[in-house]
């Protein structure tokens, strides 16, 4: 029963890994000092307050974008705001998980 309700809510990450794969940009969404704690390599960091103010920035890129943080919130907020934008963006949650996905 358990690995039905596991299989059943797990998060397909074929559309994140596909986002890599043309370019991503990882933007991690969490306070400068969470950052420095410990952080995905080459990933952005625009904590989720600034990311308004970004949104031309962030759309210069021209790339697919996906957010991550601590727990998967602030990351699923930053999506939002983004997408509402007009940005391809997708939350990859939590950064340590989403670290699992790539390795």
């Amino acid at each position: 029963m358990f690995d039905f309700l596991k299989k059943l809510f797990r998060k397909d990450n074929s559309v994140i890994l596909q986002a890599m794969e043309k370019g991503a940009i990882v933007v991690d969404v969490r306070t400068p000092a969470e950052f420095r704690s410990g952080h995905l390599q080459g990933s952005k960091n625009i904590p989720l307050n600034e990311i308004k103010s970004k949104v031309e920035v962030i759309k210069k890129w021209n790339k697919p974008v996906i957010t991550v943080c601590l727990s998967g919130s602030r990351s699923a907020a930053a999506r939002s705001v983004l997408a509402s934008a007009g940005i391809e963006v997708y939350n990859g949650g939590p950064w340590r998980t989403f670290q699992k996905i790539l390795a």
